[in-house]
């Protein structure tokens, strides 16, 4: 038992240092943000969210700012479904790290 805890602390001790020395790198990040190419459908979808965003809702109605609502909420739910990307929580992250160092 006492070893394994050494094991683990020497483990969890060299990521510690191995981690200072890959944050001091001289490289340059590189940008992160290069957009993919979007559907045609998917960037109408983004205008027109954006076209809602920058409305002015003060003199709308209670029942056309609801509509509005449930527009927004549907293309938000449209361009989720057209992502094609893989989301994981940080709860299923660390999950993962942990099962990756107890295995």
């Amino acid at each position: 038992m006492k070893k394994t805890t050494l094991y683990l602390m020497m483990l969890m001790l060299s990521f510690g240092a191995f981690s200072n020395t890959v944050m001091a790198s001289e490289k340059n990040p590189t940008p992160t943000t290069t957009p993919k190419e979007m559907p045609a459908e998917v960037r109408v979808m983004l205008n027109r969210l954006d076209e809602i965003k920058a409305m002015d809702k003060s003199s709308l109605k209670h029942a056309e700012r609801k509509a509005l609502r449930k527009e927004v909420r549907a293309i938000k739910t449209e361009v989720r479904a057209n992502g094609n990307g893989l989301y994981l929580s940080a709860g299923a992250i660390i999950i993962v790290l942990l099962l990756l160092l107890i295995l």
